[in-house]
């Protein structure tokens, strides 16, 4: 699967490799910080799964498996799967299950057809990140700060209060934006990566070396075919905790580009993961009793508490890369049209990523906070993780061979290479799937509702939009109103926002049955977000001339772009596409509609026009969202019936 990235390539000679380096480093930070936290839990879940289904002792035989199995999931998982293949499924240079959809053109389906399914998985895959975000934060953080009770097991009850703490203390930054706390996530985590690979080779050389070996994928395989069925998906389900988080290499393909999130991995990542959780192999192995947190037992005794420090510094760090994951998602969904206009607000001048939405933060904040208080410990929240991102995974895979067909691979090569990965996810989804009622229930009532917002969005918007059209007057009634019925016209500019490129928008229909007159000149302006993640400054405005005095203008934006109306409109001042305008002086009017549910009207049950028309009621004001100067805004209220 592949297209030309058209993102600003990464030269890796000559006086531009300091920007590969930065690249990289940030890339560590943002990227890895997730599953760089998982040898905190996942080998330990996986070596408890061992002795709780399975009833025996840890045996090195079983250790060796276990290890191996870890080994090959991030092989096949992360190295081939997400490194090597899912990323050439770019949306020129973008990444992640909006970029996937916008490729699919899944946004315009109509109803009923494949393309209309697509999408319904396709939000899906985009809730349960929603679901991921909570669970990430409560489950690194706590499994940080649990190294405490290895060398002070009196300090376990303020396990639960110091995480919410620190969590809370996170939540809190956002709004201050997270522009100087980026710059310190890579070398964070170049430090974190290394004190990983250093603790390993400790662990390894304490035991011998022979005692690591592993490799080898058989022991995997062999392990797994000689145990019971529910054990094998026990430990499947656990050994997963290795992997998650490795879908933020795709996600945040377009902060980075794709070859230096590849040599990120490759070169240090994924190195010393390895050596860490084959040290703490190592160390079960000499003493199956470090079973109780195999990753702090591998640091001397001197050592624990400033591990335990760095260890929460890098937890933060995995909670913050995921946070800022969900803002850009939110952003992204409310571009395309999935979920109701959010208050956002931008962080930084510098960046147009550091976005910060204050209801996903709380609600998030909340989610996160209910984990840890409800779950208690790493081991109980280990249940809770997981399921949600197998199944994004697998959602990810079929909806990137969809693309690798899309642009012209044979079906039958992308089958196989896609059906095989797909076949992976969804033996590790259905392992996950056993943990449910142990809190799997947990993000996937969080990714359902979430979804079901987005659904029962999407369907009343276009319920509204198809009771506009039946209400909009077709363009020639402008232009005779214009020509033959007000002859009096106002001094100055309006500008009339329209929902739609075509036809008379509502409050200039209502403005003139009320007033009778026109303004000498009228801008219709359009907000359109098209399918690619950026569109560049010249195209961003199409100029339309109705007739002399009437002028129509269509705001072109990419999805993962802020869509400003009034420097868009600057834009295409200073670009000459509107002479004449003086934009300190002009009077914005917009309709504002007031959405009732109706049972005579075919649509969605009432029931949900309701929740619809709540969200509505609620959402962010349309001046507000397109950055409209408030004391320039005249609103026209229409009751619309769905």
């Amino acid at each position: 699967m592949g297209a030309p990235v058209t993102s600003t390539p990464v030269a890796t000679t000559g006086h531009l490799t300091p920007l590969l380096t930065a690249a990289t480093i940030g890339a560590l930070g943002v990227v890895y910080g997730d599953i760089g936290t998982s040898p905190l839990y996942a080998l330990k879940e996986a070596a408890k799964a061992v002795t709780h289904h399975g009833g025996g002792q840890l045996t090195e035989a079983a250790i060796l498996g276990v290890v191996s199995l870890i080994l090959w999931a991030l092989i096949l998982i992360i190295s081939l799967k997400y490194a090597l293949l899912i990323l050439r499924a770019d949306n020129r240079g973008e990444g992640g299950i909006m970029a996937l959809l916008a490729l699919l053109s899944a946004r315009n389906a109509k109803p009923g057809t494949w393309r209309a399914h697509l999408l319904v998985v396709g939000l899906i895959g985009a809730a349960l990140l929603y679901g991921d975000g909570a669970i990430t934060p409560a489950i690194s953080v706590l499994s940080a700060i649990e190294g405490l009770k290895v060398d002070a097991p009196s300090l376990a009850p303020a396990v639960v209060p110091i995480t919410v703490v620190i969590l809370i203390g996170v939540f809190i930054m956002q709004k201050q934006g997270t522009g100087f706390i980026g710059k310190i996530f890579g070398p964070v985590m170049v430090g974190w990566f290394a004190v990983l690979a250093a603790l390993g080779i400790h662990g390894i050389v304490q035991a011998g070396a022979r005692r690591a070996r592993g490799a080898e994928p058989l022991y995997a395989f062999d392990f797994l075919i000689h145990q019971n069925f529910h054990v094998s998906f026990a430990i499947l389900g656990a050994a997963f905790l290795a992997v998650t988080g490795g879908e933020a290499m795709y996600a945040d393909m377009g902060h980075f580009g794709r070859f230096p999130i590849r040599l990120a991995w490759f070169a240090v990542a994924l190195p010393a993961l390895v050596l860490n959780y084959f040290g703490q192999a190592a160390l079960l192995i000499t003493d199956p009793s470090a079973i109780v947190n195999p990753f702090y037992q591998l640091a001397p005794d001197i050592l624990h508490y400033p591990l335990v420090a760095f260890a929460t510094l890098a937890a933060v760090i995995a909670s913050q890369a995921i946070i800022s994951g969900v803002f850009s998602l939110t952003q992204q969904a409310i571009q395309l049209g999935f979920l109701p206009r959010m208050h956002i607000t931008h962080t930084t001048s510098d960046a147009i990523g550091q976005i910060y939405v204050p209801l996903v933060n709380w609600l998030l904040a909340a989610a996160t906070l209910g984990a840890v208080l409800s779950f208690g410990s790493s081991d109980a929240l280990a249940g809770a993780y997981g399921i949600a991102v197998s199944l994004l995974m697998a959602i990810t895979t079929l909806l990137a061979a969809l693309v690798a067909i899309q642009w012209g691979y044979p079906p039958i090569i992308v089958i196989a290479v896609n059906g095989f990965f797909f076949a992976i996810d969804c033996i590790f989804f259905a392992a996950n799937s056993v943990k449910l009622f142990e809190g799997g229930w947990f993000p996937l009532l969080l990714a359902a509702i979430v979804a079901f917002l987005m659904l029962t969005w999407r369907g009343g918007v276009r319920l509204v939009e198809t009771a506009r059209g039946k209400l909009r007057q077709p363009e020639e009634d402008l232009i005779e109103t214009a020509v033959n019925r007000c002859h009096a016209r106002l001094s100055g500019t309006a500008v009339f926002l329209a929902s739609s490129p075509k036809g008379v928008p509502l409050a200039l229909t209502q403005f003139v049955k009320h007033n009778h007159v026109l303004h000498q000149r009228v801008v219709l302006v359009t907000v359109l977000i098209e399918e690619s993640p950026r569109i560049a400054d010249e195209d961003r405005a199409e100029i339309i001339e109705v007739i002399p005095g009437i002028t129509r203008v269509i705001l072109h934006y990419g999805f993962m772009q802020y869509p400003t109306i009034y420097q868009g409109l600057v834009l295409a001042c200073k670009q000459g596409k509107l002479p004449g305008i003086d934009l300190s002086n002009i009077t914005y009017y917009i309709g504002r509609e007031t959405i009732i549910p109706s049972e005579d009207i075919p649509g969605m049950w009432v029931w949900r026009e309701s929740i619809f028309a709540f969200l509505q009621r609620n959402a962010e004001r349309t001046a507000a969202f397109f950055g409209v100067p408030a004391k320039q805004v005249v609103e026209f209220g229409t009751e619309i019936e769905i």
